[in-house]
């Protein structure tokens, strides 16, 4: 999909669908204030036969609007006025690229930059539509043999209010556009099958990732994890047929005595629980253990696109945990990277393995910070349930500026206790 900024009033403006919106109050946006003045009140009349409310979400698609350029107008409910904010603005251009896409129009027009939303400009609101866009657009079927169709809507054009915002539009559709290609790129991998997304195809992906974004890449293979000592995680792949893979990517986008941000992903990229073997009922889903390595690949993606001034190495160990007759077995000791010696009580309980490793690795690089992203455990389901991820933090400055991530991004962390009686 392709996205660029307009500065046209909407009545006037030659595209398939013009998207203005209403409040629950009834008043309308701006945009729709013109459309509706174009239509000689026609839309004011649609509101006062109460064929549309304005409540949050909700919309209303008109055809052939007398006075209208566009074929189509799609009212958007805004909700109260005075309980706009972000969380409405995302929901309300989420609501807007969901209706456009049932019908078939080819381009549309949203007039949402005019929206008025305490402390955000142009810039975040032409990211968020972009982001809104990508996610409700998103199919994974790459793996079917019969393709779903694709979608009609191929470009979506955000409206400037004056030509100084274009600018502004402009960047945020970039940065959006690069955010949304690193969560596809990480959806993907995520939602691959375990026979196809190994730690073979995870090293290869990020091999290709380094060439088309000029990221150094290094893929550590087992006999280099051996002379490393990472006994802590080839431990966890004995049982396993498909090799282990160790990989190094580095962004460098400032200069090269500036230390690193290290990001540290867990690539189980199938987990059994070993010979401590997990149910049979949704094992399925654990094709997701990689999830913190697509993660810190996706980021990379994302970082390199925007040309993030600064340095990034990313951290992916990734392997199988199976049963097998050379699987480590409970009450196996193995020593790890850092010379310490672990038991082995439940094989189910590999991340921690892997990721020990993977941490004592990322100290070669003398890192101002490391974050390590992981589907560790379901324990933390219990704890937080699906609302957001359990955040660990050993630095009250660092859980800060994460918790703050979140909440950007809609994607909420709860900081956890590390207390000595944990």
């Amino acid at each position: 999909m392709e996205f660029n900024t307009k500065f046209a009033t909407p009545e006037k403006h030659q595209v398939a669908c013009v998207a203005a919106g209403v409040f629950e109050s009834r008043k309308l946006s701006a945009a729709a204030d013109a459309l509706d003045k174009a239509a000689h009140g026609q839309i004011r009349e649609l509101l006062r036969s109460g064929d549309m409310d304005g409540k949050m979400g909700s919309t209303r698609l008109l055809y052939r609007v007398r006075g209208v350029t566009a074929e189509r107008v799609l009212l958007v409910g805004l909700g109260r006025e005075k309980e706009f904010g972000e969380k409405e603005y995302r929901d309300c251009a989420r609501a807007a690229i969901a209706a456009v896409q049932e019908t078939g129009a080819r381009d549309a027009c949203l007039y949402f930059a005019e929206l008025q939303i305490p402390g955000r400009d142009a810039a975040w609101k032409a990211r968020q539509l972009v982001l809104a866009a990508a996610d409700i657009t998103y199919r994974f079927d790459s793996m079917k043999s019969k393709k779903a169709e694709e979608t009609s809507l191929v470009h979506v054009a955000i409206s400037a209010v004056s030509k100084r915002d274009a600018a502004p539009l402009e960047r945020g559709m970039r940065e959006g556009s690069a955010i949304a290609a690193g969560m596809t790129l990480a959806r993907d991998l995520g939602n691959l099958p375990a026979n196809v997304c190994t730690p073979t195809y995870l090293a290869d992906t990020s091999v290709k990732l380094g060439r088309e974004w000029k990221l150094a890449v290094e893929v550590l293979e087992q006999k280099d994890m051996e002379k490393l000592r990472m006994g802590s995680l080839l431990s966890v792949t004995r049982g396993s047929h498909e090799p282990p893979k160790f990989v190094i990517l580095r962004y460098t986008g400032a200069g090269r005595k500036d230390r690193p941000v290290v990001l540290v992903g867990k690539g189980i990229t199938f987990d059994t629980g070993g010979i401590s073997i997990k149910p049979s009922a949704e094992l399925d889903q654990m094709k997701f253990d990689m999830c913190g390595a697509a993660s810190v690949l996706g980021t990379l993606r994302a970082a390199a696109e925007l040309g993030l001034k600064l340095n990034i190495v990313g951290l992916v160990p990734a392997c199988e945990n199976m049963p097998g007759g050379a699987a480590t077995k409970p009450g196996d000791i193995v020593t790890s990277m850092s010379g310490q010696t672990i038991e082995i009580l439940n094989t189910d309980a590999e991340g921690r393995l892997i990721l020990a490793d993977a941490l004592s690795y990322a100290e070669r690089f003398e890192p101002q910070v490391v974050v390590d992203i992981a589907t560790l455990t379901g324990a933390c389901i219990v704890a937080l349930g699906h609302v957001c991820s359990g955040l660990f933090a050993n630095k009250d400055d660092l859980a800060n500026e994460l918790q703050a991530a979140g909440v950007e991004s809609r994607d909420p962390v709860w900081r956890l206790p590390l207390w000595e009686d944990y």
